[in-house]
């Protein structure tokens, strides 16, 4: 099981989405816990690292977790993400291992990761992602 904290920005209808390098497929931005760390710690330090923004600790909120196959992994290796939506401060770029952002809409699901897809699917059924 790998174990991950994503961050859902939606705007106009389209999440935010990062592509790491030498990847094929785009994820929603976060990554692993280091050692102790909460969830939203982690979500605060991956993001400051991949994106090169603040998140406003005070404004995370549980946004779902999701399960599937890890890309790119053995089959039946599961990634589990826990989702959370937060506001941030800063202009977003990509930053360290991340080559590319994007914001994605529906049309755009073949383009992320399975567990990224599952996020679409959900943010679609609510009437956030077109």
């Amino acid at each position: 099981m790998i174990d991950k904290v994503a961050w859902i920005e939606v705007a106009d209808g389209r999440v935010l989405a990062a592509r790491s390098r030498g990847k094929d497929k785009f994820y929603l931005p976060g990554g692993k816990r280091e050692p102790g760390e909460t969830d939203a710690e982690t979500l605060v330090r991956e993001i400051r690292e991949e994106l090169d923004v603040a998140i406003t600790p005070s404004t995370i909120a549980p946004a779902g977790t999701f399960e599937g196959q890890a890309h790119g992994k053995a089959e039946g290796t599961v990634v589990r993400t826990t989702a959370f939506t937060a506001e941030y401060s800063g202009t977003l770029r990509a930053s360290s291992e991340i080559e590319e952002i994007a914001w994605l809409g529906y049309a755009d699901r073949e383009r992320v990761s399975l567990v990224a897809q599952l996020i679409f699917d959900h943010l679609h059924e609510i009437g956030a992602l077109r």
